[in-house]
């Protein structure tokens, strides 16, 4: 993880986007090719960004009228614009998901799940949700950079437009992982309270996705048929590049006076930028 000592504001761009997940190249359930725990992973993560997206973007909407900086504000509409894009398309995937014989997810992107989120967000301070949504894009943001940096991530084999959404929708996780946080501060959110929510989230997200991904395996009737294999592949990816010294770069979020934008991301992003929407960028035919 490189660092930078100027921060970068730049603008997120939102596009309108459309994935093809009616045209699988495969009906295989395990669609990261030969791995069950990687598959059930993913499905994990994308089953639960629709209900999250929508909380951080109500998180941000609370404090619009408070934000005074013309620049701020144009960086929280795009922001939000993005946000709602990808959890269209999570929305899609999980349909999709669901068709494959994740029951999981479907109970994950539910409505009854999203009203309980939304209690949830209602019982917490606004400036914790807020505080809480800064955080969590501290998240995304490093397993976006790990995740585009890694040759070895790129080249594990698995259905294409999977990758290609995610792969979008990591690129613009590193657009706008500052946006947050910069509204948080904006609207005089306090260090403590920015460090604390932090802890409290980097103390129970580990484990919650022990219990996600464990709970989607127990409904794989292939995976509990073949428990070694299981316990090898969940080996595999906890010592693999996405897990290796992921609490390292998560806890520098902790350290007073972080900023989001002192990790420079700025060539990984031009390059990903390039590789899905330049001239023959893989994903220009997906713009609507």
């Amino acid at each position: 993880m490189s660092t930078s000592q100027t921060p970068v504001a730049a603008y997120p761009k939102v596009r309108r986007i459309r994935f093809h997940f009616d045209e699988p190249e495969s009906s295989d359930k395990h669609f990261i090719r030969g791995d069950m725990v990687f598959s059930h992973f993913v499905a994990g993560l994308s089953a639960g960004f629709p209900a999250g997206e929508e909380g951080f973007i109500r998180s941000v909407r609370r404090f619009s009228d408070q934000i005074t900086d013309p620049v701020l504000k144009k960086r929280v509409a795009a922001f939000i614009g993005q946000e709602a894009v990808h959890g269209q398309e999570h929305r899609r995937l999980n349909e999709r998901l669901v068709e494959l014989d994740y029951p999981t997810v479907g109970w994950m992107d539910s409505e009854q799940h999203r009203e309980r989120m939304i209690r949830l967000e209602q019982r917490l301070p606004d400036m914790w949700h807020l505080a809480l949504t800064a955080a969590a894009e501290h998240y995304t943001a490093v397993l976006a950079e790990r995740a585009l940096d890694s040759e070895e991530i790129q080249s594990i084999p698995g259905e294409p437009e999977i990758w290609h959404l995610l792969n979008w929708h990591m690129m613009e996780e590193l657009e706008h992982k500052s946006v947050a946080f910069d509204v948080f501060r904006a609207v005089g959110g306090s260090e403590s309270t920015r460090i604390g929510v932090m802890l409290a989230l980097y103390l129970l997200t580990l484990p919650a996705t022990v219990v996600v991904v464990l709970a989607s395996l127990a409904h794989d009737p292939v995976a509990r048929r073949q428990p070694a294999k299981v316990a090898r592949q969940a080996y595999k990816l906890l010592r693999g590049p996405i897990f290796r010294g992921l609490l390292r770069d998560l806890a520098v979020y902790m350290k007073p006076g972080f900023h989001p934008d002192h990790i420079d991301t700025a060539a990984l992003l031009e390059r990903w930028q390039r590789e899905l929407f330049g001239d023959t960028g893989v994903l220009v035919d997906h713009l609507k």
